[in-house]
């Protein structure tokens, strides 16, 4: 029986931990991607016309991820980094709260874009104030994926 156990475990889809990091910001790099393509393709005025509310949103943004994502990527930076598991599965740079939040996030965005509620000049800004702390927290787990011992250091 645990000859299965060990054939199982070395056939297991997992990556290091360092490679686990770059995967998130990869994961948070797309989803900025996402909303800020969203924000310019509902916005009803063209970039050039709307630099200035989106100057605005990047700053409401910045604000937005020192004081929440900023947490979040610390909290997931460090679950990554104290993980049993030197090679963790390629999926467990969230944990299942997360995916959940995630999932209501993408569906709630879903509903408001289609129901109307919100005129979407609006909605396009929110897109782009979300989408900022996404891709500063992307940036932030490229950091330490690529400098692993810094993340070793500050986590552990």
């Amino acid at each position: 029986m645990s000859s299965i156990y060990a054939v199982f475990e070395r056939f297991k889809l997992g990556i290091p931990k360092r490679y686990l990091l770059l995967v998130a910001g990869s994961a948070w790099l797309f989803a900025s991607i996402m909303l800020f393509n969203k924000g310019l393709s509902i916005s009803e005025i063209g970039l050039d016309k709307n630099w200035l509310k989106i100057g605005m949103c990047v700053v409401l943004g910045v604000l937005f991820f020192l004081t929440l994502f900023s947490k979040i990527s610390n909290k997931h930076i460090r679950r990554i980094i104290l993980l049993e598991n030197e090679r963790s599965c390629l999926f467990s740079f969230f944990n299942l709260k997360s995916y959940i939040l995630m999932a209501i996030m993408i569906s709630f965005g879903v509903y408001l874009r289609k129901s109307g509620y919100i005129p979407m000049n609006y909605l396009s800004l929110f897109y782009f104030i979300m989408g900022t702390p996404l891709f500063l927290s992307a940036i932030k787990f490229y950091y330490y994926g690529i400098n692993y011992s810094n993340a070793l250091l500050k986590y552990s």
